[in-house]
């Protein structure tokens, strides 16, 4: 199976690059876009049991299959009164609203909620699927290990790790009775200034389809398996090329662009076997062919066309969090237009009573045809058929409510490693002597929000403490540790400290979380660290120059013009949002017996106003780029070209 998965991606990846583009006229033409065949074949047999299943329901036990709510605000009672086919939860939802619930807690709350849909008065029962966040492990969970964000995995250029971290994560979701993840993201990032660049492996597009694969195949697995989840290839599609980085906003690529670059990570993803997608807010306009799709959520062309038709998906089309309001002429509670255009589950986390009454009235009234609902229904019987819903309970699972399934603090330490990029080491600052005696100072040192960034316990990764994790340790920690807590010093600021008493300096500096459209840039504004954070310029100015090396450990979700400081360090090291582990980054800050193999997968900018790889962009270091104790080289003053105060436009 895997061979073939590898063949189906290469091949479909190769049609891609060949594949010509241009204006099509207005209609249904999608003939330029490859086609590919999933490798999860139909099952005769099973598609007779779904098409009974279909023929015996009514409407409003169809329309409930097609709804997901949020757990936050739905009850078990109304899962069987409304026939819902599925929950999730978002970021920041625990059982009870309680952030310290344990892993057998959520799966008591989840067993609770899959119960519910098995106590309906319908002809045969169906089971209910519970989707979740799951993006770089676990991440609403207290105590599941957190992995590196993906611009961080990017970096490390392995799809066996990523496969591995795709097992991981997948046994940590079904510990908690839960059999869906809304993993991997595929966006190929292209805008520094896009809130989301940190869930994009690479702008390399190729990079980008061998991770989609590994990611798949080790979240899914066989889909049979006590470890296995459901994975979902999001956000189709071109939500890493809007237009100056806007989330949410519009992709202004042609035809070959998003089919060579944007589509690249679902034609792999689809032939690992990728069982469900999830539709991207932004739209796309092909302003070089003058065809405007309009918001995504809306466009048959693009959901059925291309992705159902000419990709040969089976599985089902979900929505994005109320993401069909921002349909022209729709609601959070209604669009038969997004239905139409090939949604087949739509995520509605408040307003779902509403949407099952409106969805209901549509199709009664002629707006949605009745086949449109029972192919949507049959792909949801589909993927929960697949996935062996039907035979094997969620919480069947060997893993289910085990409090140490959840821990993979080897693998993500080793991530860390894996992940991060060696920018500058003049003078071989790096690696530091064990007996060395290290100041410490910035406020990320001793931050895991900070460290693992949005997704993370919360939705934006904000208002929590380091308690809260229930796991993993800070960098600060990780050096108290390696080097011995008598001889590391900590100050969040360095006021008052005299570097000349130490042999070293380690600065952690970073952004702080967020997630999507909280984290954009937007334009004009110039995209410089120490202009967005200017404590912890202050911090390297307090500690730089004063007659001991000064290693900084830079915090981010994105390449980060950031010349000033290395200005001010003698080494620099973009760990990203490296997550939970950070011992994994004080192996290879001491004693050098871990080196640095790390290389950029986004192309590191050398100007404020350079956001991607366009040819007005100034780039400091190339994608691939990166220093190693074996492979050192000295990158000296870099040039400070002026900061304007807002950026000009392209």
């Amino acid at each position: 199976m895997k061979t073939l998965r590898l063949m189906l991606a290469a091949s479909a990846l190769a049609l891609a690059a060949c594949a010509g583009g241009g204006a099509h006229p207005r209609g249904e033409d999608v003939s330029a876009w490859p086609t590919a065949v999933s490798p999860v074949a139909a099952e005769p047999l099973m598609e007779a049991r779904i098409a009974a299943l279909v023929a015996e329901m009514t409407l409003e036990q169809k329309i409930g299959q097609m709804t997901q709510p949020d757990v936050r605000f739905i009850t078990p009672a109304e899962v069987t009164e409304f026939y819902i086919g599925s929950v999730l939860n978002g970021g920041g939802a625990w059982p009870n609203m309680d952030k310290d619930a344990t892993v057998a807690e959520w799966a008591a709350h989840a067993e609770i909620f899959h119960d519910a849909a098995m106590r309906t008065d319908m002809a045969t029962p169906i089971p209910l699927i519970w989707g979740t966040d799951a993006v770089h492990g676990h991440n609403n969970v207290r105590g599941a290990t957190l992995f590196p964000h993906n611009i961080g995995l990017g970096a490390a250029d392995d799809p066996d790790l990523i496969a591995r971290i795709g097992r991981a994560t997948a046994q940590q979701v079904r510990a908690t009775g839960i059999g869906w993840v809304f993993a991997p993201t595929v966006a190929v990032g292209q805008d520094r200034r896009w809130g989301r660049t940190y869930e994009s492996y690479s702008s390399d597009p190729a990079l980008v389809a061998r991770y989609a694969e590994a990611m798949v195949e080790g979240l899914q697995g066989e889909l049979s398996g006590d470890g296995d989840v459901v994975a979902t290839a999001k956000h189709f599609l071109g939500d890493g090329g809007t237009f100056q980085g806007v989330d949410q906003g519009e992709n202004r690529a042609s035809e070959d662009e998003m089919i060579r670059v944007h589509a690249a990570g679902y034609y792999a993803a689809l032939a690992a076997g990728a069982q469900t997608v999830m539709a991207t807010y932004n739209s796309w306009n092909d302003v070089e062919a003058g065809r405007d799709y309009g918001k995504v959520h809306g466009s048959r062309e693009l959901l059925t066309d291309v992705l159902k038709a000419r990709m040969g998906f089976d599985g089902l089309v979900v929505s994005d969090w109320n993401a069909i309001e921002q349909v022209p002429g729709c609601r959070k509670d209604w669009c038969p237009q997004a239905i139409n255009a090939g949604v087949d589950m739509i995520m509605v986390p408040e307003d779902w009573r509403a949407f099952i009454a409106n969805t209901v009235r549509d199709v009664e009234e002629g707006r949605i045809p009745m086949a449109r609902i029972d192919d949507a229904v049959t792909r949801i019987l589909r993927v929960k058929m697949r996935a062996g819903l039907f035979e094997r309970p969620t919480a069947s699972s060997r893993f289910n409510a085990d409090a140490s399934a959840v821990d993979f603090s080897d693998l993500a330490r080793e991530a860390v490693r894996r992940s991060v990029v060696l920018l500058k080491n003049d003078g071989a600052a790096l690696p530091l002597a064990p007996e060395s005696r290290v100041l410490v100072v910035g406020a990320s040192a001793d931050s895991l929000s900070n460290q693992t960034g949005g997704w993370s316990l919360t939705w934006q990764g904000t208002e929590n403490t380091d308690a809260d994790f229930g796991t993993g340790e800070t960098l600060l920690t990780a050096l108290r540790r390696a080097l011995g807590e008598a001889d590391v010093t900590y100050s969040i600021d360095g006021a008052g400290m005299n570097p000349a008493d130490y042999d070293a300096v380690v600065a952690v500096i970073g952004e702080t979380p967020y997630a999507e459209y909280h984290g954009d840039v937007r334009f004009p504004r110039p995209v410089q660290h120490s202009q967005l954070h200017p404590a912890d310029l202050g911090v390297l100015r307090a500690v730089s120059g004063r007659g001991v090396p000064v290693i900084t450990v830079l915090y981010s979700g994105r390449p980060a013009y950031a010349n000033d400081l290395m200005n001010l360090s003698d080494a620099f090291v973009a760990a990203f949002l490296p997550g939970t582990e950070a011992d994994g980054l004080a192996d290879l800050l001491v004693g050098g017996r871990h080196d640095f193999s790390g290389r950029l997968s986004f192309v590191w900018p050398g100007s404020a106003c350079s956001t991607g790889e366009g040819e007005e962009d100034v780039v400091q270091f190339p994608r691939g780029y990166g220093l190693s104790y074996a492979r050192p080289r000295t990158v000296g003053t870099l040039p400070m070209p002026n900061t304007p105060e807002a950026c000009p436009e392209a």
